[in-house]
């Protein structure tokens, strides 16, 4: 019996469609990375990105555990000395509640270079509404 290891022509990606509202982040951010790197196929191979596209909505809504809304933090640095500058959760949920979700998918994707490319499978938006109704999403419960 030979290992079946599948290449980036063969492979057929379908489009995912996750409810962020009333998940909790974590949780949420597991299930989405590992349907971008495509852990959840059998035909999935490390250094192929096998995965499917994650279409994730009222990522505004998501909840966080324990003092996490006030004690997390953000940092962003400009390249400058002394050009770091802090954030916290509840700011960024407030002015970009995207980036929470995006921040925390990216970090439990694969440091390496296809990670860059499975993360712009990834779509999230802060309300419900969203621009990938043509791909005809399937609704992903968790």
């Amino acid at each position: 019996m030979k290992t079946f290891l599948a290449k980036k022509e063969t492979v057929q990606p379908k489009w995912h469609l996750i409810d962020a509202e009333g998940q909790v982040l974590g949780r949420l951010a597991v299930k989405a990375a590992n349907l971008i790197r495509g852990r959840h196929k059998a035909s999935y191979t490390a250094h192929v990105d096998t995965g499917d596209f994650v279409v994730i909505i009222n990522a505004e809504k998501v909840v966080l555990t324990g003092k996490k809304e006030e004690q997390n933090e953000y940092m962003f640095f400009s390249g400058f000395v002394g050009g770091e500058s802090y954030r916290s959760l509840k700011v960024m949920r407030q002015k970009h509640p995207e980036f929470i979700i995006e921040h925390a998918v990216k970090g439990m994707l694969p440091k390496n270079r296809l990670a860059a490319t499975m993360l712009t499978k990834l779509r999230v938006f802060a309300g419900p509404q969203h621009t990938h109704e043509a791909q005809n999403p399937v609704k992903y419960s968790i």
